[in-house]
């Protein structure tokens, strides 16, 4: 399945043989560190900049099935994100993985993003829009 959309991804977790747990990592642009001026002007006009994961929660699909759902729900941390990185656990035997299953994936999926490896995961803006990061 090709996913487009939020809605997409939601669909394809629902349609997998074993349940899903869903991963995200919230994150948040910055100005690298020995940043340039030129990044910095980049910087702000929207482009460019690092991203800081700030915040990380696992969630099941209906749980999740509306992107404003999410957004409202990480309103109440104080936490302010650009970025949603997203990614998804299978689960065994008809039952999705727990929350204590997903703390290790969702902390490798954190380092990888420090270290810049993004191309496995799906990136939303938090319009629920897909964004395609370089």
């Amino acid at each position: 399945m090709n996913i487009e959309s939020y809605q997409d991804l939601i669909q394809a977790a629902q349609a997998q043989t074993e349940p899903q747990r869903l991963l995200f990592v919230f994150a948040k642009a910055e100005l690298p560190n020995g940043y340039t001026e030129h990044q910095k002007q980049h910087f702000e006009q929207g482009q460019g900049g690092a991203l800081e994961p700030v915040l990380c929660v696992d969630k099941l699909p209906q749980d999740v099935a509306n992107f404003q759902q999410l957004v409202e729900e990480s309103r109440h941390t104080g936490l302010n994100w650009d970025i949603a990185f997203v990614s998804a656990l299978g689960g065994r035997g008809g039952f999705p993985p727990n929350s204590d299953e997903a703390v290790q994936p969702l902390q490798m999926m954190m380092q990888k993003i420090q270290g810049g490896m993004i191309a496995d995961f799906l990136t939303f803006d938090k319009n629920g829009e897909l964004v395609a990061l370089y």
